[in-house]
């Protein structure tokens, strides 16, 4: 409520806050101060301005955001991946939910995302490669010549491909621009690419294009994602799996 009051007025205090909530100010404070952590507004004496824009919404929201059907089409990406492969896992809220059930298998596994490298850390079975490069504020995701370099000299079996949009015209895009030079090496790197995208992403196209649908093997969506864009997915000749 606070985030949806901040997308409709450029400044939001306090005492209208607690008035829309039915909250104290007091906790309207605290909750003011947990926002601000993640990065999704900023505090002003009073109350508090967006730091959102339109280009992407944070990771702390969209890691909230259809979280039920992320977890689905991750166990249904777990299946699909065989012990003894070599992965690359995308940046992203959906392949941190992968990763978590990736742990205990015999992988070899690249994460272009500290959040994804953080669950996979420790995993006894699981080779974890780190590609290197800039990282990205809050997105922890790998960027830069030397994140490209790493796919320059390995090769792998499947690459788990977010996507912020994805439609039959378009194919995958992504908002950061630098994001997308990566992803586009790890789909010239990858034998099979598995595109992941909550129904949220099917019809929508962001700014930077990634590939071709002619590029991607599978893409794996839940059953609440529009069946018209299903179909326009379907009829461009790539598989769609709904989960």
């Amino acid at each position: 409520m606070i985030l949806r009051a901040l997308r409709e007025a450029d400044r939001v205090s306090v005492t209208e806050l607690a008035a829309l909530t039915g909250c104290s100010e007091m906790t309207i404070r605290r909750d003011l101060d947990a926002l601000e952590r993640d990065g999704l507004l900023r505090r002003v004496r009073g109350g508090a301005v967006s730091a959102l824009t339109g280009e992407e919404t944070p990771f702390p929201v969209r890691g909230r955001q259809h979280v039920a059907a992320k977890r689905r089409i991750a166990a249904a990406v777990a299946e699909l991946v065989d012990d003894g492969e070599s992965l690359v896992l995308d940046s992203g809220t959906t392949a941190v939910e992968v990763a978590r059930l990736l742990r205990d298998r015999r992988l070899t596994v690249l994460p272009l995302c500290l959040h994804s490298a953080t669950v996979l850390a420790g995993a006894e079975r699981v080779r974890l490669l780190l590609p290197g490069g800039d990282v990205r504020p809050t997105e922890l995701a790998f960027t830069g010549p030397l994140t490209e370099h790493a796919f320059r000299q390995l090769r792998f079996d499947t690459l788990v491909l977010g996507c912020c949009g994805i439609t039959a015209r378009d194919g995958v895009t992504a908002h950061d621009l630098a994001e997308g030079q990566v992803k586009r090496a790890a789909v010239a790197a990858s034998s099979r690419v598995i595109a992941v995208a909550d129904g949220s992403k099917l019809g929508r196209t962001s700014f930077g294009r990634v590939c071709g649908l002619e590029e991607v093997d599978l893409v794996v969506t839940d059953v609440d994602a529009p069946a018209e864009q299903v179909e326009a997915l379907r009829a461009a000749g790539v598989e769609v799996l709904c989960v």
